[in-house]
């Protein structure tokens, strides 16, 4: 069995519903803060460590207006985890601020949906709406790592290691991941931008999406992955998050918790 961690490594308190949320909404325009998360998973059995996503560089924080904390690689430091020495890392997508990061684990081999590799570097980049989310630099990046054979691919679900099984969902973009992972308490489902927020899987979907029919079928299927219990589901970007669940340890909390 897994235990499986949310660490977070900014925030930015300055958002409104209407960054989050499509009209009608009615508090449109209400303050809704957003956290940035990477997530572990550790089996203490056999000491494998999966991290999935890397977060993004500091130095993109204050054009962004976000509040930065500490590094990916910090944040996993407060748990006992060497991102020098992981040796398996899941980009859920090539979004910015989920794939900014990679430099911080140079052992590692990064697991991506072909879908998203094509997306990120096809056609659909012509068009600006589209690309917004991700950095040429990034993108080009992990197509540099390919030819170091430090890219794995998947076409569809997938379970590279046992109890943690790799979700095909995509609709925010084309090949977005989520992940189910076995824990002593039953299963955790992570559902990176699959799902942003609670309030996301309880009908009121994210508005960056490349196709709404997957975002919402992929709704349904967070949430059936977890037995039908929304609350095993961990949305993304969702600051109760780090409410929900306990702190990973003394000193921890707003930080790291624990998901099962």
């Amino acid at each position: 069995m897994w235990e499986v961690y949310a660490l977070r490594y900014a925030e930015n308190t300055g958002r409104r519903r209407r960054n989050h949320f499509l009209p009608p909404d009615d508090a449109h325009d209400t303050p809704h803060p957003i956290s940035y998360f990477v997530w572990a998973a550790r089996n203490p059995g056999t000491g494998a460590v999966v991290v999935f996503d890397t977060g993004f560089p500091a130095h993109r924080a204050p054009a962004l207006g976000h509040t930065w904390h500490r590094t990916p690689a910090e944040a996993l430091a407060l748990i006992g985890i060497d991102a020098a020495s992981v040796k398996d890392v899941v980009l859920t997508h090539l979004h910015y601020d989920h794939a900014g990061g990679y430099d911080a684990f140079p052992a590692a081999r990064f697991h991506l949906q072909d879908a998203e590799m094509a997306y990120a570097t096809g056609r659909c980049m012509c068009h600006p709406h589209l690309r917004r989310p991700f950095i040429a630099e990034d993108v080009t990046g992990l197509v540099h790592h390919i030819y170091r054979d430090r890219v794995v691919f998947h076409d569809g679900d997938a379970e590279p290691w046992q109890g943690i099984r790799l979700l095909a969902i995509g609709g925010h973009s084309a090949g977005l991941m989520s992940a189910r992972i076995e824990t002593d308490s039953g299963p955790i489902v992570l559902a990176s931008d699959a799902a942003h927020f609670d309030e996301t899987l309880r009908g009121n979907p994210f508005p960056i999406v490349l196709d709404m029919k997957k975002v919402l079928e992929g709704h349904k299927r967070l949430i059936a992955e977890a037995g039908g219990n929304v609350a095993r589901v961990v949305p993304g970007h969702d600051p109760a998050v780090l409410l929900r669940f306990p702190a990973a340890g003394p000193g921890l909390d707003g930080k790291v918790v624990r998901l099962g």
